[in-house]
């Protein structure tokens, strides 16, 4: 018997005296993570099972128990979530039409929410004149109160585009109609426009451009990025180069001169458009170049190379294997990628660079914070800003909740 021979049997039989070693489990992960580091639901049996629980999960089970380990990720996937329902449905959450002037109640600071016993409502008001200053100033008025309203009638709108109605989740009742009384729980704005139902159509604008921005940016950073990587040679040398070419274009200056062009009888349909295909094409390349570096490392894996010599086409190899194999980690970057992009059309749209009334964005909103006197006379009109606030660190609590929770294994 050979030597090699002599050592397996001795590994295989052991020494007298010494207790004899288990079998190693089959099929079973050698390296399963800790069930104490993911959120395993406890089980009856015992924490043997809970391991052995943890060491067949699949790779989406263990990413979820461990984005439930990360309770900030958790709460603001419900956060981004409202948010994200008040913009689909904000024709019916705005208490009124964003486009409604009231003259008379332009500056209105904020209105509280009165109660009469468990009943909410709102209190009148009264208009008094600086002699000094010549403002008009509103107090309320505590004999005059009048009752909310769920699904009350309001504004006519047109929901989706689709069809008409005429009911909103709150509002006053036909008595305070008829005494002209407003409900402006955010204030209002120069025109006495209602800064609440604004912020909330804004909310649709502002989120929606992000999301089709990143979707478009997945396109074209997958595309081009995994192209690169999977290929190499003289294409990877011609798409690293236009990525660089893009990444060295000064952002402000081509903001500048796309101002300048777009045609002022464009709708404002076509101006949301081009601005979220704009903002697209400029946000790819971070992308591109980790698809890139990540199609570099997969390319000469055994699994690659099992399905090449199985005969599965070139884009079934890509799509079907590769990508599959790191889009955790796609998803983490694209939501790390959202807030970057809200950030920058509220910063363009602030400076009068994006979107443009009567687009109603958080960004637009904020236009109307530009004077520092106006500012300090009415200081709700920067809500918006406190919006975008929540939102960013929604994606970024998500974001690094996602990103933990792509490599589960981590200890």
């Amino acid at each position: 018997m050979s030597s090699q021979g002599r050592e397996l049997n001795a590994r295989a039989v052991p020494e007298a005296g010494q207790p004899e070693l288990p079998p190693a489990p089959v099929d079973v992960d050698p390296y399963p993570p800790r069930a104490d580091a993911l959120d395993l639901p406890d089980d009856p049996v015992g924490p043997a099972a809970t391991e052995t629980k943890a060491a067949v999960a699949s790779q989406w089970q263990l990413m979820r128990w461990k984005f439930r380990k990360h309770k900030l990720a958790v709460i603001s996937l419900w956060v981004l979530a409202l948010l994200y329902f008040v913009g689909a449905f904000s024709e019916f959450l705005a208490p009124a039409d964003p486009e409604a002037v009231a003259e008379p109640y332009k500056y209105l600071s904020p209105k509280g929410i009165a109660f009469h016993g468990l009943r909410p409502g709102v209190y009148g008001l009264t208009s008094t004149k600086n002699p000094d200053t010549l403002r008009v100033t509103y107090t309320p008025d505590p004999t005059k109160w009048y009752p909310l309203e769920f699904f009350a009638l309001g504004d006519e709108y047109k929901m989706w585009n689709l069809f008409k109605a005429d009911r909103h989740l709150i509002g006053l009742g036909p008595e305070a109609k008829a005494a002209n009384a407003p409900l402006y729980l955010l204030g209002s704005d120069r025109l006495g426009r209602d800064m609440l139902s604004r912020i909330v159509y804004g909310t649709r604008v502002s989120l929606l451009i992000g999301l089709i921005s990143v979707a478009l940016s997945l396109v074209f950073g997958i595309a081009l990025g995994g192209v690169s990587g999977y290929y190499g040679g003289s294409l990877d040398n011609a798409v690293q180069r236009v990525i660089e070419f893009v990444r060295s274009l000064p952002q402000i200056p081509i903001w500048l001169a796309i101002a300048a062009a777009l045609p002022s009888g464009w709708s404002s349909i076509r101006v949301f458009f081009v601005i979220t295909l704009i903002l697209s094409l400029l946000s790819w390349t971070g992308l591109a170049r980790v698809v890139r570096g990540r199609f570099l490392s997969l390319r000469e894996e055994d699994f690659v190379m099992a399905a090449r010599f199985a005969g599965a086409s070139e884009a079934r190899i890509i799509f079907r294997h590769m990508v599959p194999s790191f889009l955790s980690h796609i998803i983490a970057s694209l939501t790390l990628a959202i807030p970057g992009i809200i950030i920058f059309e509220t910063s363009l749209s602030f400076l009068g660079l994006g979107l443009r009334a009567p687009v109603i964005s958080w960004g637009v909103l904020l236009q109307e914070a530009q004077n520092v006197q106006t500012v300090a006379l009415s200081p709700w009109l920067l809500a918006p800003g406190a919006v975008v606030v929540i939102a960013v660190l929604g994606f970024n609590f998500l974001g690094d909740g996602l990103r933990d929770a792509a490599d589960p294994y981590s200890r």
